[in-house]
């Protein structure tokens, strides 16, 4: 008898509908193909023991598993339950008829239990999309899945409520989440917020910038000067999440396994802070079994590198490319896969080995060249690639002394989301342009006009700071939002030069800063 179940293969961050043909025929042999890896194959022996453990019999006779179509890696133990099922159905102990209605994923224990399987919000996504009745998996993953509407998410604990379910013996509920509901109440809930940083208000005015117009930001500065403090307060004045972002986001977190039990939307920007010693693939993504990296779990939030000349030069140098397209590109000999990357990258470091160079009571034990070496950790082509680079100084003893409340993370946030807002208006007939940092040449031509005043102190900073022409349009990028953050229509000087401020720490400045 040939019967066939439905289950779902993720790939990138979609998913691809999986035919699972399972037949028997007289003989005592299991046979799977479809390209199934080392987890898929091992189901045999956890199916036998799961049934023989809730009191149904695994058949005697030949099984043969198809997982098709065959030219696509099946990875994972999540096809344990619809293999199961298929068995059953073939030996006529699970009816056939809603088979075909239904797609079911799920891991099963020896006991007969489901456990928690990946990518659930793809999956349901690519169900609904074909017009599947409903979708059937551990109910660990339902509230995950249960944010597609116009489908019905079955959560099931163990493998005999999906038999009795199948067989029209048993009732399931099918889990309700209201999306909306769930997504604003989790929007405003920040651990840190900026009226807690004391002093330091040049970098928090960097910071407001930063978030207004979606700019890299890099501080530089000896230790306990509150780099990782404020980069930590960075996602409390961001925008909010859209409801796309946040559904992107989720589909990310689900293939990446990163989403909590009972867990449905994302509803606030991820922040990432990866160690130092993290590897090109763990930032990237991909490995054996393909996987999104750091900078994609950052997408639509922010990447935290601390201690940026730590990292490993080659892995910094993969950051160049996914900042310019906000996307990266994977090809291996056996996949090509293609994973969003539009992040912010806030880093930090040290201005030389010890941390104490140009301290202002603390001496430095580095020599030059010490400190030119240490500087140089960070190529120029990423540096010119950093919109804002301010250089923070220790908070003096008044500042940290002062009880007086500092600006809270609620009132910059206003100011952000104004400017934000006049950026949506400005791009409203740009698709895939949301903020002045993804501006296009043809972009910057047409609304980041300088007068002559604006353009001689442009120029001048140019030949006097030899920056580079990427260096010139994020110059141009800045002053934008600057411009309107003070509800300018225009770019002023004043604008330009605040703008050229943030550039201090380009590769000839450093040059000059570290003799």
């Amino acid at each position: 008898m040939l019967v066939k179940v439905y289950g779902a293969a993720v790939q990138g961050v979609d998913a691809t509908i999986v035919t699972i043909e399972v037949n028997t025929s007289r003989g005592i042999k299991f046979f799977l193909v479809g390209l199934p890896d080392a987890a898929v194959k091992e189901s045999n022996e956890r199916i036998r023991a799961a049934l023989l453990n809730t009191g149904y019999k695994f058949p005697s006779n030949q099984i043969t598993v198809n997982m098709a179509p065959a030219d696509i890696r099946k990875e994972g133990s999540a096809y344990d339950l619809p293999i199961a099922i298929g068995i059953l159905a073939a030996g006529d102990v699970v009816a056939t008829d809603k088979l075909s209605r239904y797609l079911i994923m799920g891991e099963l224990g020896l006991d007969g239990n489901l456990m928690p399987i990946k990518g659930a919000l793809p999956i349901a996504i690519k169900a609904r999309e074909l017009g599947y009745e409903g979708f059937i998996l551990p109910n660990q993953n339902a509230r995950e899945a249960a944010v597609v509407n116009n489908l019905n998410v079955y959560g099931v604990d163990n493998i005999v409520q999906v038999i009795r379910f199948l067989n029209g013996e048993d009732t399931l509920e099918p889990t309700v989440v209201n999306t909306r509901e769930e997504f604003y109440a989790h929007q405003d809930s920040f651990d840190y917020d900026f009226s807690e940083v004391r002093g330091q208000e040049n970098v928090k005015r960097a910071f407001e910038v930063a978030a207004a117009g979606s700019h890299n930001i890099i501080l530089i500065g000896p230790p306990g000067s509150g780099k990782s403090m404020m980069a930590k307060r960075l996602p409390s004045i961001l925008p909010p999440l859209s409801l796309s972002e946040s559904l992107e986001t989720t589909k990310i977190h689900s293939v990446a396994g990163r989403l909590g039990k009972d867990a449905s939307l994302v509803a606030m920007r991820p922040f990432r802070s990866p160690h130092h010693t993290i590897s090109s693939v763990a930032l990237v993504g991909g490995g054996t079994n393909p996987q999104p990296g750091e900078i994609s779990l950052a997408h639509n939030g922010v990447l935290f590198c601390d201690e940026l000349p730590e990292f490993n030069r080659s892995v910094l140098e993969m950051l160049r490319q996914p900042l310019e397209d906000r996307h990266i590109s994977i090809a291996r000999a056996k996949y090509n896969i293609d994973y969003p990357a539009s992040f912010m990258l806030v880093a930090s470091m040290n201005p030389c080995p010890c941390g104490y160079y140009n301290h202002p009571t603390k001496p430095c034990v580095c020599s030059p060249s010490q400190v030119q070496k240490y500087l140089n950790k960070i190529s120029g082509p990423l540096l010119d690639r950093i919109d804002i680079q301010v250089e923070i100084t220790p908070v003096p003893f008044d500042e940290l002394t002062n009880v007086a409340p500092a600006e809270s993370s609620v009132s910059i946030r206003e100011r952000v989301l104004r400017a934000r807002q006049i950026q949506q208006q400005r791009f409203a007939d740009e698709p895939g342009v949301h903020s002045n940092a993804q501006m296009t040449p043809r972009l910057l031509q047409k609304y980041a006009q300088l007068d002559e005043r604006g353009k001689n102190m442009l120029q001048n900073a140019m030949d006097k700071l030899n920056l580079s022409a990427r260096a010139y349009d994020r110059i141009l990028k800045v002053a934008r939002t600057i411009a309107d953050l003070d509800g300018s229509p225009n770019i002023q000087s004043a604008h330009i030069a605040e703008a050229i401020g943030y550039r201090s720490l380009d590769r000839e400045s450093w040059g000059e800063f570290s003799r």
